[in-house]
């Protein structure tokens, strides 16, 4: 059998006196897109960011492609390939777009192949490149959004981790982030995804996680899992 390239066991994460997340077991598998989804406060964003390094785990074994990164600080996570386009976007406001993009090269040393994902990351992002010499801080929140992505995508990701991607979007911009994550998908990048939207995340997932209070409560295949009458009414409002 295949190794997974990210495997979850048992994960805890503790704040103060708090468990905000009590028991999530995940697998992912390299070239896979899956999705976690949940109600607000279900703890999804709280396990990616232990996932990453971001914040200690009180409990539970993270490994990836086979070795533990329990403990591993999340610069030591994006050296490896982990690579996590956070909620809130997080660009660099005072620079330029293209800065932002350099920067999210800065541990690459192919400086020839580096300048060709730039000019990539504008064919599939066209209106950044409209807007190459424009401070980040000055776009809207979907251009934000479409910088996030492009950045993440120029340090050349093993596993991309992205967190409520169209949070606070119009229909339209909304529907651009699916295409680009559905384009990167299709070439192969193993993605997992936290998403608001249950139903666009469902149908571009291969696999779904559920999460509730803390735990995973129910996992399968996307597919088939928008068409359960439990997850519709709990998720997808019908």
């Amino acid at each position: 059998m295949t190794q997974p390239i990210l495997s979850i066991k048992g994960l805890q994460v503790a704040y103060g006196g708090i468990q905000a997340v009590k028991k999530v077991d995940m697998e992912i598998m390299e070239g896979e897109l899956v999705t976690l989804i949940g109600s607000n406060g279900a703890g999804k964003t709280t396990t990616l960011k232990a996932i990453t390094g971001m914040i200690p785990m009180k409990a539970g074994e993270v490994t990836y492609q086979g070795k533990s990164i329990n403990g591993v600080p999340s610069w030591e996570s994006l050296a490896n390939g982990i690579v996590m386009v956070p909620e809130g976007r997080g660009v660099f406001a005072r620079m330029t777009i293209t800065e932002n993009l350099q920067m999210g090269a800065y541990l690459r040393k192919d400086n020839e192949s580096v300048e060709r994902d730039i000019d990539r990351m504008f064919d599939i992002f066209p209106r950044l490149k409209e807007r190459a010499t424009q401070l980040a801080g000055t776009m809207s929140g979907g251009e934000q959004q479409m910088l996030a992505m492009a950045r993440a995508l120029m340090s050349q990701p093993k596993l991309l981790i992205m967190d409520e991607p169209t949070m606070g979007l119009s229909p339209v911009m909304t529907e651009k982030i699916f295409e680009v994550i559905d384009g990167v998908s299709k070439e192969g990048m193993t993605i997992l995804l936290v998403e608001q939207n249950a139903r666009l995340a469902l149908q571009a997932a291969d696999r779904a996680y559920v999460m509730g209070s803390g735990e995973i409560i129910m996992d399968g295949v996307a597919a088939e899992m928008l068409n359960d009458p439990k997850v519709q009414a709990a998720y997808l409002g019908e």
